[in-house]
């Protein structure tokens, strides 16, 4: 666990890391362990009051973790990881102790293929009946048999306005330009960076042949020198401090940023970009099974799932929680973009582990270069 900050708390003010400095993790309801042991059994067979819950950065509501504890008397301890390379390798290795993960879409496909998920009990999850339809039978995972959605999101490229000619509206400026040499951070996930490339080139995220894969690999090492970073989920700090420009990066992650800062736009290329969707889901081995449906209903309420949306700014599947939602939140084309952008995005499809080893080997290469 590198940082102890939760993707997507408000700036204003003191920021989410200044306040766990300031307070400690437990005055705000947090608690940040090692997952490496096995809980001792309790008595009468029931599960320990605890559950282990492996999240990415800044991405959980503010008092969510202690009111679940208020509710239920669970104690939730909460680390963290940047990247789905990162959580797929870490489980792989074996659970070390996690009850409830985040993979994004293509990586329950792929988790799942590779028997790392346990399947939901839906009956143990009732607040299901909060998520929008449309989010209920994903081609990733048919029937939810493995996730329930906590979020969905769009990459684009976040940037400071005072520092960039114009809106930087094409993928271009990231992967194919000289023109902001040195200001320039990227999304470390591999699949991600293949597959936006394959948009700039006009080519689908998915599917990518042989040839365009060599292509997008010798682009991107000659924009290489240019590339100040390739950062893990924090490109939103980046860009607020002034180490860089512009940043690949999350709608969300942008529009917490623009809360505080009205120097700061956020677009989605005119080519199209890569829409995720994060979820909730148990891994094989999780001690705690109970307690993990118990937490994924939880987060489906209503109520919570406002709560989390107005502290960390992505978009929300879950219907329920959305009606509660001002109108700054449900009206926000950073958050929401319009219909004719989304229109040329895409889900990335797990197109099997030999696919996905060669991305991750192109991206190695790219960054060693």
């Amino acid at each position: 666990m590198s940082t102890i900050t939760q993707r997507g708390m408000q700036r204003a003010g003191m920021n989410r890391r200044s306040l766990l400095t300031a307070t400690g993790a437990a005055a705000i309801g947090l608690t940040f362990t090692a997952c490496g042991e096995k809980p001792a059994p309790a008595a009468g067979g029931a599960e320990e009051a605890k559950l282990n819950f492996y999240n990415w950065d800044t991405y959980i509501g503010d008092t969510t973790l202690a009111d679940f504890k208020t509710a239920t008397g669970v104690d939730v301890n909460m680390s963290l990881f940047a990247t789905n390379d990162e959580l797929f390798a870490k489980l792989k290795a074996g659970n070390p102790g996690f009850d409830v993960i985040v993979p994004s879409n293509e990586f329950v496909t792929r988790m799942g293929q590779a028997g790392l998920l346990e399947p939901l009990d839906h009956a143990k999850i009732p607040n299901l009946t909060n998520i929008d339809p449309a989010f209920m039978d994903p081609e990733y995972d048919p029937g939810r048999k493995y996730s329930m959605p906590y979020t969905w999101l769009v990459l684009g490229i976040g940037y400071r306005k005072s520092k960039v000619k114009g809106v930087p509206d094409s993928w271009k400026y990231l992967f194919d330009s000289d023109q902001y040499k040195g200001k320039i951070a990227l999304l470390s996930e591999s699949a991600d960076l293949i597959r936006l490339s394959a948009k700039y080139k006009g080519h689908s995220v998915n599917k990518i042949p042989p040839e365009l894969l060599a292509e997008i690999e010798a682009m991107l090492i000659k924009q290489k020198p240019f590339i100040k970073a390739f950062h893990d989920d924090n490109g939103q700090d980046m860009l607020a401090s002034g180490e860089v420009d512009l940043v690949l990066e999350y709608n969300g992650d942008i529009a917490q940023l623009m809360t505080e800062d009205d120097d700061v736009g956020f677009v989605v290329p005119k080519e199209g970009s890569l829409i995720n969707s994060d979820t909730l889901c148990i891994p094989k081995g999780a001690p705690r099974p109970l307690n993990a449906h118990k937490f994924i209903n939880y987060l489906l309420d209503a109520q919570a799932g406002a709560a989390i949306s107005k502290t960390i700014l992505y978009p929300t599947p879950n219907a329920a929680a959305k009606a509660l939602m001002p109108d700054d939140y449900k009206n926000n084309p950073v958050i929401f973009p319009p219909l004719d952008v989304m229109a040329k995005c895409e889900y990335g499809a797990f197109e099997g582990a030999e696919k996905a080893s060669q991305y991750e080997e192109v991206i190695t290469r790219v960054r060693a270069a």
